[in-house]
């Protein structure tokens, strides 16, 4: 047994790991309403570990991506140049507003709530908006620039403050602007910037004083084999009662937070 290891925590990360596995949804959407709901963590420390958590696992993601070729490094970069700037503005606002308990941890929840709403509702009905994007005029290379940086600004805000909007909500977002692009490119380039940006922010709360790093070990320690076991039953899942199921989940979690 691992000094320090809270049964409980592990199942935790066991459980999401096996359902990012299973489904693609991110584990920020997952993981940080299970700590402040389930486990009393407070939003900032469980925004700030989150982060760590992600940036961690989704380096293995990025690798095996990279590895398949299924990574646009022109839309990571593109998404970059607006992500890791509004993540730095972000923590130094985050900074100045206290610490947790006060007035951050209010605007952190808030925006956990709202975020976990939008991601129930792109989890919902991603396929309907991709087929959606796919009949109407495509932007071209030059046209589709600034609202990618637009949208890396506005999922750099939002993961700073919630953990949650680099999985379900970007990858909707993106298959919108790039509908000529398989998804599995989409999925892969939505992974690959989510490091820089999780590392960035995970960082910046560190700094503040919001990562835990016994419970971080906890929840890897249950995730890495649950990824692993949903991503080998992922073909086989049915999809059909995944997706609702989940973006209920979501639903509830976000409008419990919000009240």
């Amino acid at each position: 047994m691992v000094a320090g290891f809270d049964l409980l925590h592990g199942i935790a990360g066991l459980f999401v790991g096996f359902l990012v596995g299973l489904t693609g949804v991110g584990g920020g959407s997952l993981m940080t309403p299970i700590l402040v709901l389930l486990f009393g963590v407070s939003p900032h420390t469980a925004v700030g570990t989150d982060l760590l958590f992600a940036a961690l696992t989704k380096s293995v993601g990025t690798a095996a991506h990279g590895w398949k070729a299924t990574v646009e490094w022109r839309i990571v970069r593109r998404l970059a140049l607006g992500s890791v700037p509004a993540a730095v503005v972000t923590l130094l606002v985050l900074s100045q507003l206290g610490r947790p308990g006060s007035r951050a941890a209010a605007v952190m929840v808030t925006v956990l709530g709202v975020m976990l709403v939008l991601t129930a509702v792109a989890t919902l009905f991603q396929k309907q908006l991709a087929l959606f994007a796919k009949t109407h005029e495509r932007l071209d290379e030059e046209a589709s620039l600034w609202p990618t940086i637009a949208l890396g600004a506005a999922i750099g805000v939002a993961v700073t403050v919630s953990s949650v909007g680099a999985g379900a909500i970007g990858v909707t977002a993106l298959l919108m602007l790039y509908p000529a692009l398989r998804v599995s490119r989409i999925v892969g380039s939505d992974i690959a910037h989510a490091v820089p940006l999780t590392l960035v922010a995970g960082f910046g709360h560190w700094v503040i004083g919001g990562v835990d790093f016994v419970l971080l070990g906890n929840l890897l320690i249950g995730s890495i084999p649950g990824v692993l076991v949903g991503s080998l039953l992922s073909s086989r899942s049915p999809d059909h009662i995944l997706r609702p199921a989940l973006a209920a989940v979501l639903l509830v979690s976000g409008f419990k937070l919000l009240s």
